[in-house]
Parts: C-alpha cells; structure tokens; sequence
C-alpha cells in the first residue's frame, strides 16, 4: 500500500457522522471551540441538539462569531459558557450569572491549556481537506485553538473544502485527530465598517505616530480601518499583529506593507487569526505573503519587542485622567475581554522606537440618546482597568494626541482634557482643580 493510500484508509477509518462524532463527548468536562469565524457550524449545531445529554459542559472560547446559542436561557444546565472574550452571544448569560469569564492575556492562553490550569477535554476545529501527506490546515486561525487539539483527549475536526489553506504553523495531521465529519459550511463574514468622520480624525492623529519602516498591530473595526486610510504617503511597512482585516490589503496591493524592513519573518505578514469577508479568506489561501503563526509566538511581549519601531493600536471604553485604560467591561458588565491589547501595549514599550497607541472617540451616545465622555474623572464602580497609568503610552481621540509616558498626574490630567470632547472639558477642568493647584 503506497503512503498515500495509507492516508486515505486512515482517514476513512475516522470518518463519521456528526450525530456519532458528539455523541462520543462526554455528558461533562471542557470544550474549546475553534476560534473567531473557523467555529464549526455543523458540529455546534449538532452539539446543541443533543443538549440534553449534556452535564453542564463547560465550553470555553474566545471571540465567537456563530450563530448556534449555546447561552441561551435555561440552557445553562447543560452547557456552562466560558468565555476569555465576551461578545454579543455571551454578554447577556455573563450578565446575568448564567456563564462564567476567565480573564486572561491572549498569549498566556495556550500556555493555560498546555500546562491544564485550564482543562481541555475536546476540541472542535474546523479544517481543510487532508493533503497527500496527510495534513489539513486550520485555516484563518490558529492562535490558541492548535494548542487545544494538541492537548485535547478527544479532537474532533470539521472538514471543509471552504477553509482556505495558509502557509505557518497551523497543519494538523489526520493522525493528531481523532474523528472527522464532512461538511462544507460558508465560512463566517464580518463585513467591512462603516468610517465616519469621527473615525478618520482619529486615524489621521494616529498616522502622525506613525514612520516608514514601522512594524504595525492593527485590529479590525473603523478606527484600524481608518488609520490605513492615511498611510498612503509612508514607506516599507510591515505587519506583526494579532490580527488583519480587508482594510490592510489595500496598503499590501500598493506596496506600502511590504514587510521589508522587518527584524523577523522579513518579507511575511505575520498574524495569529483573521476576521473579514471572502475577499480576505482567499487572499490568505495559499498565499506565501502572509503566515500564521500561534498565539504565544506572535502576542509575547519579547517577540513585539524585537520587530522593527512596532506600533500598536488598540481601543478602550473609558480613560480616566490618571490614563488608566478600561477596554473590557462597563462597570461590572463584561463587554469583550483583555485580548492581546496589553500584549501589544507591552511588548511595544519594551522595543526601541515602538510606540503603543490607545484610540477611541471622545465620547458616545447612549441607548437614549445622551452623549457620555470616555475620558472621564474615575473609572466606573468595577471596572477592571485593562492598561495601567504605568503601561500606557499614547491616548487618541478624534481631537488630539495625549502624550502619557514620563508626564506627571497633572500633566496627563490637562493633556486628557484637550482631547475630550469640548462639551465635558468643564466638567473635566472642574475635577482638575479639586486635586492640583496651578
């Protein structure tokens, strides 16, 4: 029998069903989902419809962009949410005590599970079709989901002909799994944000900070997006970051991101995950630029610190006029989670000419309609902060640059007022005055 045929009869012995796949999951235990947009839907959608033989299986995961409610009200008896990063699906059951969150910084998470302070009992990964040797590809992400299937006792894999493959470290052979049902599913789409004119102010103050030859982090929503509006005019850009979207191609196809000047993976886009549309999945399938690598390699603070001038960006809920940094939760309401924000906030710190960059608007709208600053006298009651004073660098909003490494209190403090917005910058002043005499 030749090698190849050797592959094709093993994965033909781990070919099942998806009803006999989750029926071999025990009642209790953990999961790990596949991260971000590689969520299996046809197992989730199987694992949920047999709820009932379920003990309060613990499901722990990350960002979630799926569909299949496994937080749903009166679920919790068979499922235990647990999130290290709340989104829309899991910020109602946290709220109200039905899920429970662990905090955590992205590039420890691997860690976590590898050493079993997190257990990982199964996991659920979403690949491509096994290749002639044998290998399928995790797709656009492997962060800390590769480590969940190196360490499960039970990897099952949805095999999808949709999943594109990306050069890296995510390649999982057909011999590392142990069951794999067939299904090819769309994969997930986050679709491109709308930017504003807030949004390109704040990225315009943010591509000031910005030299030729910087290695990036930037995220996915209308600031990342409107940052990349403005750095038509640099030079021998790279990437280092967590995470891409479609707004990064752009500058990639006019060879402004070229990764050139890089101190490591010259010439390669380094991420973790990816979240965007179709467009962005096959740019990746395939596509030598672009490699991903796992989440403890590409978030540690030392591998940030030894690119080239790193810059990252990154947003928050509310600064208050020490500079500290609340990006998660409002009050005890979790909202989204640490993430790789201090990873980056960090490793960017320790690197010769890395800056790192904390930008969001001056202020929001509230459900109704009131306007509320972001810069504000105190962090609300609860809230954890997410960036330290001592941590953070430089604060953006649609208004300004505050400058806040080696700036005293009081200084920080007028700094944060010129970039509020100017409806709060009394109530601000007025709050200045009680603690310092000028």
């Amino acid at each position: 029998m030749t090698a190849s045929a050797t592959i094709d009869a093993l994965y033909a012995s781990k070919l099942t069903t998806p009803s006999d796949a989750i029926a071999r999951i025990p009642a209790s235990g953990a999961l790990w989902l596949h991260h971000a947009i590689m969520e299996p839907k046809t197992l989730m959608r199987e694992l949920v419809s047999q709820r009932e033989r379920f003990d309060r299986l613990r499901v722990f995961h990350m960002v979630r962009n799926g569909d299949v409610d496994i937080a749903a009200p009166g679920y919790e008896k068979y499922f235990v949410a647990n999130p290290l990063f709340a989104a829309g699906n899991s910020r109602a059951a946290l709220a109200e005590g039905r899920a429970d969150f662990t905090p955590a910084f992205f590039h420890e998470i691997p860690s976590l599970i590898r050493t079993g302070r997190v257990p990982c009992d199964v996991a659920f990964v979403q690949v491509s079709p096994p290749d002639k040797y044998g290998f399928c590809n995790m797709g656009t992400s492997i962060d800390y989901s590769i480590q969940s299937a190196r360490s499960a006792k039970l990897v099952i894999a949805q095999v999808n002909k949709n999943v594109p493959r990306v050069f890296g470290e995510g390649f999982l052979h057909v011999s590392e799994i142990d069951c794999f049902v067939e299904a090819d599913d769309e994969l997930y789409e986050i679709q491109p944000p709308k930017i504003g004119d807030e949004e390109k102010a704040i990225g315009a103050n943010c591509a000031s900070l910005i030299e030729d030859g910087c290695t990036l982090q930037l995220g996915i929503g209308g600031i990342p997006d409107a940052v990349v509006m403005f750095l038509d005019g640099k030079k021998d850009l790279g990437i280092h970051s967590e995470m891409v979207s479609e707004g990064t191609l752009a500058l990639y196809e006019k060879g402004v991101i070229n990764n050139s000047k890089k101190s490591e993976n010259r010439g390669k886009m380094v991420v973790t995950f990816l979240m965007g549309t179709r467009k962005l999945y096959d740019w990746a399938d395939d596509n030598p630029a672009i490699e991903m690598r796992p989440v403890d390699y590409v978030n540690h603070p030392i591998t940030i610190m030894r690119q080239t001038k790193p810059v990252g960006v990154n947003a928050a809920i509310e600064i208050d006029l020490q500079g500290q940094v609340v990006s998660e939760a409002m009050g005890l309401k979790q909202f989204s989670g640490t993430g790789g924000q201090v990873d980056f906030v960090r490793g960017c710190a320790m690197a010769e000419g890395g800056k790192s960059i904390i930008a969001m608007p001056s202020s929001t709208v509230k459900k109704d309609g009131s306007r509320i600053s972001k810069i504000v006298p105190f962090v609300a009651h609860g809230a954890p902060v997410t960036t330290s004073r001592v941590d953070v660098d430089y604060i953006i909003t649609e208004h300004g640059v505050a400058e806040m490494k080696g700036r005293s209190l009081r200084q920080r403090a007028k700094a944060l007022i010129e970039i509020a917005h100017p409806d709060f910058r009394g109530g601000l002043k007025e709050e200045y005055n009680k603690r310092f005499v000028d």
